[in-house]
């Protein structure tokens, strides 16, 4: 073949090459089985693209929390001033309104000088599992406000908890709301607000030690108050508890059908115990606490997206709530949704789901205020590349949209961790500090994404403590000085999604 018509062949291909480049659709081509796809331009690019410092996110996070000491008031503000408007790792509130978690800061720092124990009831999926990111926040919420103890707890415990060993034997049949099909349900809705109970008709055994795990926090392995909250009790029911080498202390509870809470006080710190249970109860929950302040409750609930909690019995819940003082109810999902996300219809269905968990939760818990934590970057493979799923960063924009509009805290854990492509650079990181599924952190990435929120949650109270000295006027005034206001979310005009905002800072 001539020289020409080799060079004519060899621009040829290229030109069909190039064609090929522009015209093949981005899904692919199925071929039978098979899926044909054509390197994108961008595709091409990705590999050159500067991949997310973790270590330097983390940084900057943990940083972004921290003030410069100083005895003026004013340089205070100017600090808060840019924490509440600016700060991307902050907790966004309802209305821009720096008082939202007043209420609760009052109470929870008076609650050691009053002898009174308020609660924080922390619902989430698979990502709180093992009590690994509640863990930090407890440790950090009780060494400010006190309190101790692993705190609340099933009764019958499928997943082991880092900050409690425990294990149950006799005549207790365990009930959940949420589970795959080898779990039993119950023919009523009494499962109360770790969405399980266990069911005994005569004698049945709780047992508890002191947690021995490397991961655990200092305060859960002090244990000095130990309470059973349960309901539906027959006339001839007690529990007896048995700690360490002190004496049996038997408790006697007459017949209801409403939430009780059975309590023994001890005299120290024990680091076992057993509850023998005789007659017929559903025991929804065991409180292992400590002294007065605050109780930091773990509930996880493996595949849940957080829509289940209508199917609750109100009765038993506002009771249970009642009975516990829970004042912070934190809801952390999301996750499990993405996989059935295709489009943003999908995404506003889910959003309404969760408007009616809320009003649930609303009803049955008017003393309580609400926090909602979005879900973590979550990865997968497009073309050979792990990369962030292509919905969540508008599922996690319609997620702080509805929780603002529906008067709830947010945290914006997907931004925390570095926004998309976090979690491939999370897996890859030394030491991990995520899981090679590219969803669940490992206990090293759980107790940085914990210590970020202890972190966000005590700046308010921070702040609340430095507003008790100054003039409510002049804090506002300072705070919306030169229009620093936050940006509210608004709806964009032409988005078939009414969730996704226009502006979030």
């Amino acid at each position: 073949m001539k020289p020409t018509k080799t060079l004519v062949f060899i621009f040829s291909v290229i030109a069909l090459l190039g064609i090929a480049w522009l015209l093949f659709p981005s899904d692919g081509v199925r071929a039978g089985s098979l899926t044909l796809r054509f390197p994108s331009y961008a595709e091409a690019r990705m590999g050159e693209e500067k991949t997310l410092d973790v270590d330097s996110v983390l940084n900057t996070v943990s940083q972004s929390f921290e003030m410069t000491c100083s005895d003026n008031a004013l340089d205070s503000l100017e600090f808060f001033r840019i924490f509440l408007t600016m700060n991307p790792n902050r907790i966004y509130l309802p209305h821009d309104d720096y008082t939202f978690f007043d209420s609760i800061f009052s109470l929870f720092e008076h609650a050691r000088a009053r002898g009174k124990t308020y609660r924080i009831l922390h619902y989430g999926d698979s990502q709180i599992e093992m009590d690994r990111i509640t863990s930090i926040l407890r440790q950090r919420v009780q060494e400010i406000f006190g309190g101790s103890g692993p705190n609340m707890i099933p009764a019958i415990q499928t997943i082991p908890s880092i900050s409690v060993s425990q294990r149950a034997s006799g005549d207790l049949t365990r009930y959940t709301l949420y589970g795959d099909s080898t779990t039993r349900r119950a023919s009523h809705k009494r499962y109360g607000v770790m969405t399980q109970f266990s069911q005994t008709h005569s004698y049945g055994t709780i047992s508890f030690s002191k947690t021995s795990h490397s991961q655990a926090q200092d305060n859960v392995k002090n244990i000095s108050r130990v309470a059973l909250l349960l309901g539906n009790t027959g006339s001839d029911f007690s529990a007896t508890l048995q700690c360490d080498r002190l004496a049996p202390m038997k408790r006697l509870q007459e017949a209801s059908n409403g939430a009780a809470l059975v309590t023994w006080e001890l005299p120290c710190n024990v680091k076992r115990g057993s509850i023998t249970t005789n007659g017929r109860a559903e025991i929804y929950a065991v409180l292992l606490d400590g002294g007065p302040g605050v109780c930091v409750d773990n509930v996880p609930l493996r595949g849940c997206s957080g829509t289940v909690f209508t199917r609750i019995d109100k009765k038993i819940m506002a009771q249970s709530l009642q009975l516990l003082d829970t004042r912070l109810i934190i809801l952390q999902f999301g996750g499990n949704r993405m996989p059935g996300i295709r489009s943003s219809k999908n995404i506003v269905n889910y959003m309404a789901e969760l408007e009616r968990q809320i009003a649930f939760f609303k009803e049955i818990a008017p003393q309580a205020k609400m926090l909602f934590i979005g879900p973590s970057d979550m990865s997968r493979s497009y073309n050979g590349k792990m990369q962030t799923w292509k919905n969540l960063p508008e599922l996690n924009d319609s997620l702080k949209v509805m929780a603002l509009r529906n008067n709830l805290a947010y945290w914006d854990l997907f931004h925390v961790m570095g926004g998309e492509g976090s979690m491939a650079q999370y897996v890859k990181h030394s030491p991990a500090l995520a899981g090679p599924d590219y969803i669940h952190f490992t206990f090293t990435g759980a107790q940085k994404i914990g210590s970020a929120l202890a972190k966000s949650l005590t700046t308010y109270y921070d702040f609340y403590k430095l507003r008790q000295r100054l003039p409510n006027d002049s804090v506002l005034d300072f705070i919306k000085r030169d229009s620093a206001k936050v940006i509210q979310p608004q709806q964009l005009p032409f988005s078939s999604n009414p969730y996704l905002p226009a502006h979030i800072q």
